[in-house]
C-alpha cells in the first residue's frame, strides 16, 4: 500500500507505535498484529506477522514477512484451523513434524488474538 495518510498505529517490538507526518526517524522490529492506517473517517486494518517498520523523512515503510487485510480475515475459519492444528501437533510423529505443526498452530493463535 503506498498512500499519503494522516496516521499510521504499528505493533512494534518496544509496544505500539503511533506514525504521524514528520514524525522523528527510528526503526523497530514488528511483533504480530494489526497495523491500523488513518486517513480522515477512513481506517484500514491489516494483521502482520514478522518484519520491520521504519520511519525516515520520505515516510513510513513496513515490510512484513506476512501481510493480511483484516477484512480478508474470518474468526470461524481460523478457529477451525486452529483445532485441525493443534490435532496435527497431536498426531505428529517425528520431532521435526511437530515443531513444523506447532509453529503453525502459533502462527494461527496470533492470528486469532490480533482479532
Amino acid at each position: 500500500m503506498s498512500a499519503a495518510v494522516d496516521q499510521v498505529d504499528i505493533p512494534g517490538a518496544e509496544g505500539w507505535l503511533g506514525v504521524l507526518p514528520n514524525h522523528a526517524p527510528f526503526m523497530t522490529t514488528l511483533t504480530p498484529g494489526m497495523v491500523r492506517v488513518k486517513a480522515g473517517s477512513e481506517e484500514k486494518r491489516i494483521f502482520v506477522r514478522g518484519g520491520f517498520a521504519e520511519v525516515s523523512p520520505a515516510g513510513l515503510t513496513v515490510l512484513a514477512e506476512e501481510a493480511t487485510p483484516a477484512e480478508e480475515l474470518d474468526a470461524d475459519a481460523i478457529a477451525r484451523r486452529i483445532k485441525d492444528a493443534e490435532e496435527d501437533v497431536a498426531d505428529a510423529q517425528t520431532d521435526e513434524k511437530r515443531i513444523f505443526a506447532q509453529q503453525n498452530l502459533d502462527r494461527l493463535k496470533e492470528l486469532q488474538a490480533a482479532l
